[in-house]
């Protein structure tokens, strides 16, 4: 081993250690600065908590947070969280380890209301759906929604369908997700977020038909072009037609105007490729046959005498 080699082993040598050094010398002092910072005591769920679940002592646990890190609304105590003889319950569901939060739970000794849930402005309208008009139970609350409606127009005739409304926010799916036995039980109504004058359209809409619901994608934007559907409607081509655009013409619907444009276009193309019916030439009134008249003349006067047959 030659001089060289034995120098750039030792330099190599001091650049570990320099490196090792400044490791050590950054942890300690992120250390020494969470426990100059200290913790505290949080109160997380120790078993997932679903919608109405009571919150007992046995579903909390304490887990030390970092003073700094502490979500607003978090408990720092048993007795702030479940004062004695006073039950709280869920109303947002909650995995483990997750922080229980005050907006999350009911005030002390209260239930499970659904109105804490609700925006301003908002109210919770309840309707029946059935396993087909309910998406076969994929839909679950805070999902989107459109609400159709089903029925006989006033003035008679064929059933219809239409689009009640759209993009709505499911708070509930029936008054019990499980029984006693942990197993799913089939929604029969379904509870959602609607401005008051929607909540007459559910009511009404109930009423006068059917209604189902179609799950959305989320954050999907409103369709500005809707339709109503009569048995007419029940053929493939539908959307081929010159009636409105097709969904992939509409896109994400920002550009709107151009696909009505492009849609009124396509109509004006198929009337004007329409034959046009052929009418038969009017008839014509055949001349007098004068070919068997005289004209005589008696002075300034004439006169028209028939002669032959």
């Amino acid at each position: 081993m030659n001089r060289q080699t034995v120098i750039a082993l030792g330099v190599a040598v001091l650049l570990g250690l320099l490196a090792v050094f400044l490791a050590n010398s950054f942890l300690a002092k992120t250390q020494q600065k969470a426990y100059q910072g200290g913790t505290t005591k949080v109160a997380v769920a120790s078993a997932p908590l679903a919608f109405g679940t009571d919150i007992t002592p046995d579903k909390v646990r304490f887990v030390d947070y970092p003073n700094t890190s502490i979500p607003p609304g978090a408990f720092t105590s048993a007795a702030q969280l479940l004062p004695a003889g006073k039950k709280r319950v869920a109303l947002l569901p909650m995995g483990i380890n997750e922080p229980i939060l005050a907006n999350k739970i009911s005030k002390e000794g209260e239930g499970a209301s659904m109105s804490a849930l609700l925006p301003d402005g908002m109210r919770a309208a309840t309707v029946r759906i059935n396993d087909v008009s309910g998406v076969a139970g994929f839909i679950q609350p805070n999902d989107s929604v459109d609400v159709l409606i089903t029925r006989t127009p006033p003035e008679g005739g064929q059933e219809v369908t239409d689009v009640l409304l759209q993009n709505v926010h499911v708070l509930a799916m029936g008054a019990v997700a499980k029984d006693a036995n942990g197993a799913p039980i089939p929604a029969r109504t379904a509870t959602l977020e609607v401005a008051p004058l929607d909540a007459q359209k559910l009511a009404l809409g109930e009423a006068a038909g059917s209604l189902s619901l179609v799950l959305r994608k989320p954050g999907e934007p409103s369709n500005p072009v809707v339709e109503t559907i009569s048995m007419n409607d029940l053929r493939y081509n539908m959307y081929g037609g010159a009636r409105y655009p097709a969904p992939a013409a509409v896109g994400a619907f920002g550009n709107l105007s151009n696909a009505i444009s492009g849609a009124m276009n396509r109509t004006s193309q198929t009337i004007a490729a329409r034959p046009r019916p052929r009418h038969a030439a009017p008839k014509t009134k055949a001349p007098a046959d004068t070919s068997k008249q005289i004209e005589i003349y008696r002075g300034t006067k004439s006169d028209q005498i028939k002669v032959g047959g």
